[in-house]
């Protein structure tokens, strides 16, 4: 089972969306949000609640690659999450997330018995490739108790 299979199979709102998770690896996570009427807004784009949502689930998807095989030891939780809407999107967007610290230094933390936190960087693109926003979230890896 990939990762979005995992992600679309255990999270309701990456279904409820329809996301499509075309890339999903350690150092990278591509989702799209296909263009749907029903999650537009006043504009006729995707509604900013979808499209930070699908961010997010990027961010999440880039976790669960990176460090999934430490479930056993430590619980993948999003801290905090800022994002900025630049230009209006229209029709499918697509959310790239890379790690923003090396997986190598927060599983160090993680082995000395710390909780690491770490940020995840999120672009938010048209079709055409304008950015049409950017949100970082700040996870962390909470050690099973």
């Amino acid at each position: 089972m990939t990762v979005g299979d995992l992600l679309v199979a255990t999270v309701p709102m990456v279904r409820t969306l329809n996301l499509e998770f075309l890339e999903t690896t350690a150092e990278r996570a591509v989702v799209r949000l296909p263009d749907q009427p029903e999650y537009h807004n006043h504009l006729g784009g995707p509604h900013a609640g979808a499209m930070f949502t699908l961010a997010e689930s990027a961010s999440g998807a880039i976790v669960i690659a990176a460090f999934g095989d430490r479930m056993s030891q430590a619980v993948p939780l999003a801290v905090k999450a800022e994002i900025a809407y630049r230009k209006l999107a229209k029709g499918v967007v697509t959310a790239t997330a890379t790690l923003g610290r090396p997986a190598a230094d927060v599983l160090a933390e993680l082995d000395k018995g710390e909780r690491p936190e770490f940020p995840v960087s999120i672009a938010i693109e048209r079709a055409d490739g304008a950015v049409t926003g950017e949100m970082t979230v700040v996870w962390t890896l909470r050690p099973n108790a």
